[in-house]
């Protein structure tokens, strides 16, 4: 194990004050007892001090120590000592044990290179990260990691992304090719034109989003610590009743020492840091604790369509034509003098060197473009571009899945069609199917037209949709839901979705697609843009949920009974303590369990019948 400086020194201090302990009980030497008590009891006494003059916070340091004093006043050294040291023990397993947590996560910061390679006037130059600018050429070899986000221009390799999207396998890439800062080269060298500065680069954002995320904004959290006040206040008050009725001091200070609340002040923050981390591996990031409890309530979920359950990218899905070949040769190499996605994606499916030369080139905005190539005049577009050319489209039929229609013509000659469309990610209706296991509501809420949003939604079966919304639709959509008190979570990744975001109970954002804004609005980011990992989101919030419900019903539970026992005089002070750090540490390993939770198919039917019951729980 690794120790920082300060846990070295706590744990030395544990150790000298464990050696006095276990040497004034071997030589009947109380006065050893003081050790203890100087070096693991007072850092209790300052922490209660520090509580209650400057938050006025009644924690359970101020049982502990009340309960050392006791133990003093009445002689009773030995118990004090002992009290002190294994109540310092328990701190520190505590402590240790969250931050391990956290540290998991805050490993990504280390990803950071702090040296880059520039290639300046031809010439290589060794530069600090911080001094990379956009458009620098950098050079990157086997085994580095990338310094910031950027294209490959000259060379081709495998990459480790794992960090940053969760893929297990590395990924190739080739020339035009985007590259994330944070993520490894593996084999060959290239050369990249960087497209973010290293403060705007992906791992820089996933840092920004993992230092947001904490446990204790979540409104349960604040529910534990009241819990945990009014125990503080009852065991005090119980003590009081037990030394006038018994007059046994000895008794006072177990009721003190075993209703201290630390397993239930832990109940809740390390269940939801065990969630970050265990979300952290799929590529999910949380900004804060309370995500993970309205995420557990939501019943359901709006999804944007373009980018989120599609790739936002447009693509041939069908070319219709007698001579297919000929007519995307001509189309192609039309469309090569366009910068116009559309004419992107016919690029990208045509081969780039099987071209003809193109004269007289001319775009139309909103209708097409037009050209010649080997004396032939070549037009390319809508419907409503040929009907103004007098183009006869009489036998024509129109698609009914909201495909784009791009028509080509040669010499007023129909050649044919060719169709284009936002493909659908493969993982959708998956998506779909296991939410609605989970008992959740899905809707599609799009801007385009209704026989693309009908097409979509009947592909994915998704049961209710609206279409040609404007970003104010979205959010009025959420609003009414939410004022027939239905938890809302939203999935987008443009900028017109920021404001939907923003009003759901919980904004999940695409993290490598979205916009800048709509990641900004969120709650939660998809950082691999796979919504195959949302039903992995739903169960571990639900399932945390149920964590941390069983840990403070646990942790009641035990305190309930060890102070009956300590009433009855069974316990004695060291006893309490014991069963008292016994609590926090079975409530610590339970919450590691979800760090390597992993939904199973017997849990979708589990945690759609316990949906109802975390509604209950505040």
């Amino acid at each position: 194990m690794n120790f920082k400086r300060d846990e070295k020194i706590e744990i030395i201090l544990i150790v000298i004050s464990a050696i006095s302990i276990i040497g004034s009980f071997l030589l009947s030497l109380n006065y050893l007892s003081w050790v203890a008590i100087i070096l693991c009891g007072i850092p209790i006494f300052k922490e209660c001090i520090k509580g209650l003059i400057k938050e006025f916070d009644i924690k359970a340091d101020l049982l502990v120590t009340i309960a050392i004093i006791a133990s003093i006043v009445i002689g009773e050294i030995f118990a004090a000592g002992e009290i002190a040291t294994i109540m310092a023990i328990g701190a520190f397993l505590e402590k240790y044990t969250v931050s391990k947590a956290q540290g998991r996560i805050e490993e990504l910061i280390n990803l950071t290179p702090q040296i880059a390679t520039r290639i300046k006037n031809k010439k290589e130059e060794r530069i600090s990260v911080e001094k990379i600018e956009i458009d620098d050429i950098l050079k990157v070899l086997p085994g580095e990691i990338i310094p910031t986000d950027g294209i490959i221009i000259n060379g081709e390799t495998s990459i480790n992304q794992a960090i940053l999207t969760g893929e297990s396998l590395p990924v190739d890439k080739k020339e035009n090719d985007e590259v994330y800062g944070g993520s490894i080269n593996l084999y060959g060298s290239f050369m990249m034109k960087t497209t973010h500065i290293i403060e705007d680069s992906s791992l820089k954002k996933l840092i920004r989003l993992v230092e947001s995320s904490k446990p204790e904004n979540a409104k349960i959290v604040h529910t534990a610590d009241k819990w945990a006040t009014w125990i503080i206040v009852i065991a005090f008050l119980s003590s009081i009743m037990t030394y006038l009725i018994t007059g046994e001091i000895i008794r006072t200070v177990t009721i003190l020492v075993v209703f201290c609340p630390c397993a239930l002040v832990l109940a809740t923050p390390t269940a939801i840091m065990g969630a970050i981390g265990n979300l952290t591996k799929y590529g999910i990031l949380v900004k804060d604790g309370q995500s993970i409890e309205e995420l557990a309530h939501v019943d359901e979920i709006v999804f944007d369509k373009t980018g989120t359950l599609t790739y936002g990218t447009p693509k041939i899905v069908k070319i219709i034509s007698d001579d297919k070949i000929e007519m995307m040769k001509l189309l192609a190499s039309l469309e090569s003098k366009s910068e116009h996605p559309l004419a992107k994606a016919i690029m990208n499916y045509h081969n780039d060197s099987d071209l003809e030369d193109v004269e007289d080139f001319k775009m139309h905005i909103g209708k097409g473009v037009s050209g010649t190539i080997n004396n032939s005049k070549i037009i390319a577009g809508n419907k409503e571009f040929l009907e103004s050319e007098n183009i006869n489209l009489k036998n024509d039929i129109t698609s009914k899945n909201g495909e784009i229609e791009i028509y080509v013509v040669k010499n007023n000659k129909l050649l044919g069609k060719v169709l284009l469309s936002d493909t659908l990610r493969q993982e959708s209706k998956q998506t779909i199917n296991r939410l609605k296991q989970l008992g959740i509501k899905t809707t599609l809420l799009t801007g385009d037209n209704q026989n693309t949003g009908k097409y979509i939604a009947s592909k994915v079966n998704v049961p209710n949709a609206q279409f040609n919304c404007l970003p104010e639709d979205k959010t009025e959509y959420i609003k009414k839901k939410q004022l027939k008190n239905h938890k809302i979570a939203m999935i987008g990744d443009g900028i017109n979705d920021a404001p939907s975001l923003k009003k759901a109970n919980v904004g999940i954002a695409m993290g490598s697609i979205g916009s800048d804004v709509s990641i900004n609005a969120s709650d939660i980011t998809l950082i691999n843009d796979n919504i195959q990992d949302i039903p992995h989101l739903i169960a571990i919030a639900r399932k945390t949920l149920s964590v941390i419900n069983l840990n403070i019903a646990f942790s009641i539970a035990l305190n309930i009974i060890a102070m009956i026992l300590a009433i009855l005089g069974i316990l004695n002070p060291i006893e309490g303590a014991l069963i008292h750090n016994i609590g926090s540490v079975v409530v610590i390993i339970y919450s590691a369990t979800l760090i390597s939770y992993k939904i199973s198919m017997k849990d979708y039917k589990t945690l759609g019948m316990t949906k109802s019951l975390n509604k209950s729980t505040t």
